[in-house]
């Protein structure tokens, strides 16, 4: 259903549902700048993704946020990143740069846990990959230094905010430094950064300067040689979160060059030495409660890095003022092709944000926190109202939640012990006697979502947290009645309670005691038919083959066949990555074993899918190798004694690849180490595709129908 236009006084003619209810996308161009009447800007904004304005977008929230304030943004999306030129369009902002990679680290959007390159990119027009480069923080950072010297440099997003100290690499297979000393910028904003670029922008309006805002929270910082000499010797005997069990030998404990820091391992250190690495990454995950944490000190050879302790979380008045911002929940105009990232979340709703879980391979906590922030009721209905009133909306919301779907509302029940508290998580290994579990705000809200005219159905989609769902059976019933689509999906991880207990997840025990009740509740909801989709991962720290052989045994009695396999990605700043690179759980010290090696990692995943017949010599070569050929053939087993033709098949076409080599279907590069030499990308890559392979695209069904 179109609408017609409708001329506004000063402002862009724009569709009657957005004049009621949306704001003007920021200028993208220099041309979009003359239309407002402006001159100049004060921010310009420069992201990876996509240009789409839809509050789960970070870009559109901060560009609104500033907005709301009476500062002209500018929005730079996806720019040519080999010229400068694409920055000097909108000419020199007045205030600085905010620069990001986008919603996600630009490598693990670019590459598989395997270091294949991904065949496509969600946060780009049609998925095209190509149109961010490796590392994008580095190199938008230095273009806005190139194009105009002097004009501030901010960092911001998930890439920086979770490399803002020394962390490990994953894909160099090295120990990198801060990204605030490689990229140049002046700061580095890191978690959820509404409130800090605001301040930001403020501070700078009324003539700051950038060491004005060091006193800022959520920022990193680096002090020049001289005050960072300076800083080190004041440190003799003030404080200090030494790691009791450290043992006695050169590695110093840490200490604090001043009573309100705390100095953590070096990069030096960390890079030489992987139990400072590991005590590094102890101390940083200790200090990350806002109510008590310490400014952290890591010293670069003779150059502080400083981060300032976390933003305070925000208050539900503030969530609501975010999310209540006139977003057009759509892509820029000037896209042709859709974006699937907004495609996939253009009809959900955001209820809250954090995550109390503190799973150890999992980023959320440490960018968004672990301190539950809701909306009110009022405004989530809002927006619920105003996304029933667009012509082109359907009627259903694909998901209510957020970081995980059942913490609504949910915090300590004791604020002063809140303060004090430096458990990482609230629900691991026990449920916490003092954390609020009340599930009742949750389940009005999502009776009064779905009662709101125009709203045929309410989806949950986001993670439940299935230990906190079984206090609340009144809350599965209505999971089970209302809100699934046929299928849930939920995440047990694993089976193995070395694992889990290494994961900080519950036992798989909690997982069945969920699956009886889920079922149960469908069964009283006369939906018998519907399912739980139980995700799981190979190759996570402590996973050997015998724990993955006790995994697919378990996935094969309770007739479960994942679709989709999850391998573990050692993403910077998590604890699970500390593990990975280091071989040690940084809060005992005691060893943890990694399947490092891409072959064992292969098998690690082939056995979650042991009933594909293209796994079947993998599975095999795994149940060998482990000891448990006991495992092939017969009722038990795992497989046939015997390979299907389809696994012949498969192999032979493998064969005939490598022969060729043909690197076009299976694309299989490793990436290049620039620490060792080697020109930054993919080993032996080509030309950057601009257009890989995905299933069902019309052109590759073309191309296979032919060769058949």
């Amino acid at each position: 259903m179109s609408t017609p236009d409708r001329p506004v006084s000063g402002r862009i003619s724009l569709p009657l549902w957005q004049e009621r209810y949306a704001a003007p996308f920021a200028p993208t161009t220099a041309a979009e700048m003359a239309q407002r009447g402006w001159d100049a800007v004060d921010v310009v904004f420069v992201t990876g993704d996509a240009y789409v304005d839809h509050p789960s977008f970070a870009m559109a929230v901060l560009h609104r946020v500033l907005e709301r304030a009476g500062f002209r943004v500018a929005v730079l999306s996806q720019p040519e990143w080999k010229t400068c030129e694409p920055w000097r369009q909108f000419g020199r902002p007045r205030l600085f740069f905010a620069i990001s990679a986008g919603n996600m680290d630009s490598l693990i959007n670019h590459y598989t846990a395997n270091k294949k390159v991904r065949n496509d990119d969600a946060y780009s027009p049609g998925g095209r990959i190509g149109l961010r480069p490796d590392r994008a923080t580095l190199a938008y950072c230095q273009r806005a230094r190139e194009a105009f010297p002097g004009v501030p440099v901010i960092a911001g997003g998930v890439e920086a905010s979770l490399r803002r100290l020394a962390h490990y690499d994953y894909w160099s297979d090295t120990v990198k430094r801060s990204i605030l000393l490689d990229s140049k910028a002046d700061l580095v904003v890191y978690g959820m950064g509404e409130g800090s670029i605001l301040t930001i922008a403020k501070k700078l309006k009324a003539g700051g300067t950038l060491r004005d805002l060091r006193a800022l929270r959520g920022v990193t910082y680096a002090m020049g040689a001289k005050e960072s000499e300076e800083l080190r010797g004041a440190g003799a005997g003030a404080r200090s979160e030494a790691d009791p069990a450290a043992p006695a030998s050169s590695r110093s404990a840490p200490r604090a060059p001043h009573p309100a820091f705390v100095e953590i391992p070096s990069f030096e250190q960390v890079r030489d030495d992987k139990w400072a690495f590991a005590e590094a990454t102890r101390l940083i995950h200790t200090n990350t409660n806002p109510f008590n944490a310490a400014t952290l000190v890591q010293f670069h050879d003779r150059q502080a890095v400083v981060q300032t302790p976390p933003a305070f979380p925000l208050s539900q008045a503030e969530m609501d003022a975010v999310y209540d911002l006139p977003y057009n929940r759509r892509p820029h105009p000037s896209y042709t092709e859709p974006v699937p990232a907004h495609e996939m979340i253009k009809d959900s709703v955001t209820i809250l944000r954090g995550c109390f879980g503190g799973c150890t391979f999992c980023s959320i906590t440490a960018h968004q926190g672990r301190i539950i922030q809701s909306r009110s009721s009022e405004s989530v209905l809002k927006e619920v109202e105003k996304l029933a009133a667009d012509p082109e909306f359907k009627g259903i919301i694909s998901d209510i939640g957020g970081a995980t779907a059942n913490m609504y509302t949910m915090r300590c029940s004791r604020p002063e012990v809140e303060a004090k508290c430096k458990r990482l998580s609230c629900v691991h290994p026990t449920v916490c006697k003092l954390l609020g579990t009340d599930h009742g705000p949750l389940i009005e809200l999502m009776r009064e979502v779905r009662n709101v005219e125009g709203i045929r159905k309410v989806l949950v989609s986001s993670g439940i947290r299935m230990d906190l769902a079984q206090l609340s059976p009144e809350y599965v019933r209505e999971l089970a009645e209302h809100h699934t689509g046929g299928r849930l999906k939920v995440a047990p991880e694993h089976t193995s309670p070395k694992v889990l207990e290494l994961m900080k997840k519950p036992s798989i025990d909690n997982f069945g005691v969920f699956v009886d009740q889920f079922k149960q509740a469908s069964a009283d909801a006369g939906k018998p038919k519907q399912q739980i989709v139980p995700y799981f991962i190979a190759s996570h720290p402590g996973t050997d083959l015998a724990e993955m052989i006790d995994l697919a045994l378990y996935l094969k009695r309770n007739g479960y066949r994942p679709d989709q396999v999850q391998d573990f990605i050692p993403a910077p700043f998590d604890i699970a990555t500390c593990m990975y690179y280091t071989g040690l759980d940084p809060f005992t010290k005691k060893p943890v074993q990694t399947a490092k090696n891409l072959n064992d990692r292969k098998l690690q995943r082939a056995l979650m899918q042991f009933f594909k017949p293209e796994n079947y010599f993998a599975v095999r070569e795994a149940l060998i190798q482990a000891g448990r050929a006991d495992l092939i053939g017969g009722c038990e087993g795992l497989i046939p004694a015997n390979p299907p033709k389809e696994a012949l098949e498969q192999r032979r076409r493998e064969a005939n690849r490598a022969v060729r080599g043909d690197e076009d279907n299976d694309h299989y590069h490793t990436v290049a180490n620039p620490a060792k030499g080697e020109k930054p990308g993919e080993r032996g890559a080509g030309p950057i595709k601009t257009k890989g392979y995905r299933p069902g695209r019309k052109s590759q069904q073309r191309r296979q129908g032919k060769k058949g």
